[in-house]
């Protein structure tokens, strides 16, 4: 039985009118057995004429144009009983216009999927996991199943009735290694809160492009959406603060093995604020890195967690050793993995 966040599915219970076409509405059953609404309704006088994709926003106000594109590309529309995918079909006066409302992709992205979660602890209030490289860890445009969070769904069913199923904290796709989810409300916030006061104490293994000359070096400088790219992010006077310790261990054929402490956690934070000082991941497309060493991702491990149990208060302490891609590009480096 698929468990689905309270978010989920919303629209069935919205309230909806309908300015120029009488509406009625069923329930249908989805192959997945979850109940799918279908609109119907009449073209009167005044829409005689009307494009047909300007008369299903009038039967269905509630939905975007987007997807109801969408669902008539799928072939959820049909016209006096005739499935039609045209969206300048012009309609005429007293014809029966019907519309499955299939759920969005944002409303089906909360919903449990069985997936092999690498759990390093777990108790009744919380979890450790490491995260492989490649898996997104909460839904978003382009990346609707197969996140984290469907995993997280999955394994422990009471997660559907937390904020974003727990979640605390993220990590890039491309980015491998730990992070902490809250299994309980009380647990979730007790979390968020010690991150939000920096008690959540992360370390991160990078590689990077170039001599990195100083042994350590502190970067604090404001991160915020780079103004020339939506999906970049960038060092910008009106961002928010960012600091990052950066301790070099190794230089070998202009690449630098680092250690990075986050004292924030802005988004793309130790990415952006490498790339800042000239020195890109190794492999980190995004911002300047080039593909070596047979990367095919940005160079960086989430190798160390420590935080109070936010129950318990029991001090909790975890490292991970990095995945095979990037442990093989390390020993061409600096060796073993500090």
């Amino acid at each position: 039985m698929s468990v689905v966040c309270k978010s989920a599915h919303d629209y069935m219970n919205r309230p909806f009118e309908a300015d120029e076409v009488d509406t009625e509405l069923d329930l249908v059953p989805e192959q997945d057995g979850d109940a799918v609404e279908t609109r119907r309704g009449s073209i009167e006088a005044d829409g005689h004429g009307e494009r047909l994709d300007k008369a299903l926003v009038r039967l269905v106000p509630e939905f975007s144009r987007n997807h109801l594109q969408t669902l008539l590309a799928e072939g959820h529309v049909r016209l006096d009983g005739q499935r039609i995918d045209g969206a300048s079909r012009r309609v005429k006066a007293g014809q029966r216009l019907e519309v499955d409302l299939q759920p969005t992709a944002e409303s089906r992205a909360f919903r449990a999927e069985p997936m092999a979660l690498d759990i390093v602890f777990e108790d009744a209030h919380l979890m450790v996991l490491n995260k492989p490289a490649g898996r997104v860890v909460h839904p978003a445009a382009g990346h609707w199943s197969g996140t984290v969070l469907n995993g997280l769904l999955h394994h422990h069913a009471a997660s559907a009735a937390l904020p974003r199923a727990g979640i605390v904290h993220r990590l890039d796709k491309d980015t491998s290694g730990l992070m902490v989810v809250g299994k309980t409300l009380a647990a979730v916030t007790a979390l968020v809160r010690a991150i939000a006061a920096r008690e959540v104490h992360r370390q991160y293994l990078a590689l990077a492009h170039g001599t990195v000359r100083q042994a350590e070096q502190t970067i604090d400088a404001p991160i915020g959406r780079d103004p020339k790219s939506r999906v970049r992010m960038a060092v910008v006077g009106s961002g928010k603060p960012a600091r990052t310790d950066v301790e070099c261990l190794a230089v070998q054929a202009q690449v630098s093995a680092l250690r990075c402490t986050l004292h924030t956690g802005r988004t793309h934070q130790i990415r952006v604020h490498l790339a800042s000082k000239g020195h890109p991941l190794v492999a980190d497309m995004l911002y300047g890195g080039r593909l070596a060493l047979g990367l095919q991702r940005q160079a960086l491990h989430a190798t160390a967690l420590a935080f109070e149990h936010p129950i318990t208060g029991q001090a909790l302490s975890f490292r991970c050793p990095l995945p095979a891609d990037l442990a093989s590009a390390w020993a061409d480096i600096a060796g073993i993995a500090a």
